[in-house]
């Protein structure tokens, strides 16, 4: 029940870790919410932005189903609202890195940089300061050497680990020929007089596709095009990058100390209003559009799905992971037709994908994260990935490391010694 839980430690603030938090407090949860500055910051801009477009999306379903004279089999209604999300914020309780915190006089946390998003945190659980029983919670592990964030915390021991696996079965691009690809997807697409749709998580996605485009714009290797970052969201955040830039990798340190803003550039629009959005329709030849959400799910992508998806000229280039179910794999997986809004529409957009920028540690960087551990844990959990993902990532694991490792069932109980 969610009112006997005490506390809450948020990793980061992407939306399938904190999305459903205001549904806990509406359910009746009243304790801390533990997180870090920068999570902190951000995570009134997520959870408000989720919960307007839930009570948006259902407010046009419930339009649309009275248009069509037709009812689904359940009421629509949002998991949650707008004030729901505001009755969250005041629990949140942000912790600096690497600082011990006591939940009560048995068990303290310690937050580490994860190197996945701006103000992501592996977690480190003591119990019992003299045996001193130590969980690493891994969160969402980064990838090492990437331009906005610092490389993901290692650590040498623990009892236990529960490590996540999103990409524990295959390998990424590097940075350097992610660059290159996202340069040749844009000449193809001007080439072809399309227009080019990336559909972008609000934190860290589209401010690295941004840096990767400024980089690009300032040394040529594109054509001048009108970049449109179509996310209020995306532009609220990118507002708490620069705001936060201690917690930025070095490279991206330096570009602001010598004034050259990496979400500054020629040709880019920071869009805000929907009749900005709506604009950028009417607009004759080629242009970038990065907009949320980065599946596809809900947003103003959608919008722009409609326009452009049943065009042969236009790209549609994913950057991004994209989760079983959802309206991004099914166009990644190459859906002759997929249903947005309602309506059926006709793929005939080139569908695209670079892995280099992902913000998740491919299958090399997970092994590598958990060879820095210098002696076996006594478990090692894998969660937060697809079956097949999971399992493989364990069946590597063991075999390099000959560690116990598990991937637990929905359910499943552990009795941690």
């Amino acid at each position: 029940p969610a009112a006997d839980i005490d506390h809450i430690i948020l990793t980061h603030v992407h939306l399938d870790h904190c999305g459903l938090v205001p549904k806990l407090v509406k359910d009746g949860f009243s304790g801390q919410i533990l997180t870090t500055a920068a999570s902190d910051e951000m995570l009134e801009i997520v959870l408000l932005d989720s919960a307007e477009i839930q009570e948006e999306d259902a407010a046009y379903k419930r339009k649309r189903h009275k248009r069509e004279k037709r009812r689904g089999p359940y009421p629509v209604k949002p998991l949650y609202t707008v004030k729901d999300a505001k009755k969250t914020l005041p629990l949140v309780k942000n912790v600096p890195y690497n600082a011990l915190y006591p939940l009560n006089e048995k068990v303290m946390v310690r937050l580490h940089d994860a190197g996945h998003i701006l103000g992501a945190a592996m977690v480190e659980v003591i119990i019992d300061e003299e045996s001193r029983r130590r969980i690493i919670f891994s969160g969402d592990i980064g990838q090492w050497d990437k331009p906005l964030v610092r490389d993901p915390s290692v650590f040498a021991q623990a009892d236990y680990v529960v490590m996540e696996s999103t990409y524990g079965d295959r390998n990424h691009e590097d940075y350097g020929c992610a660059e290159g690809l996202l340069r040749d997807v844009i000449i193809e697409t001007v080439n072809a007089g399309g227009n080019l749709l990336i559909p972008t998580f609000a934190i860290e996605r589209a401010q690295e596709v941004m840096y990767c485009l400024s980089r690009l714009a300032r040394k040529d290797q594109i054509p001048y095009l009108m970049m449109f970052l179509d996310s209020p969201m995306a532009v609220d955040i990118t507002s708490v990058f620069e705001r936060y830039k201690t917690f930025l990798d070095d490279e991206a340190r330096s570009l602001f100390e010598r004034g050259e803003s990496p979400f500054s550039f020629p040709g880019l629009r920071l869009v805000h209003s929907v009749a900005q959005s709506k604009a950028i329709n009417s607009i004759r030849g080629s242009c970038v559009i990065m907009a949320g959400s980065g599946m596809c799910t809900g947003g103003r992508i959608k919008h722009h799905l409609v326009q452009n998806i049943h065009r042969k000229e236009s790209t549609v280039l994913f950057v991004g992971y994209q989760a079983n179910g959802t309206l991004g794999r099914l166009i990644l997986d190459g859906r002759p037709e997929v249903r947005i809004h309602g309506q059926m529409y006709p793929v005939k957009a080139k569908i695209r994908q670079i892995q280099g920028f992902s913000a998740h540690a491919d299958r090399n960087a997970l092994l590598k994260w958990v060879g820095s551990f210098k002696s076996s844990p006594k478990r090692l959990f894998i969660t937060h990935g697809e079956k097949r993902a999971a399992f493989s990532l364990a069946e590597g694991i063991k075999a390099k490391f000959d560690w116990p490792v598990s991937v637990p069932e929905y359910l499943e109980d552990w009795e941690l010694d």
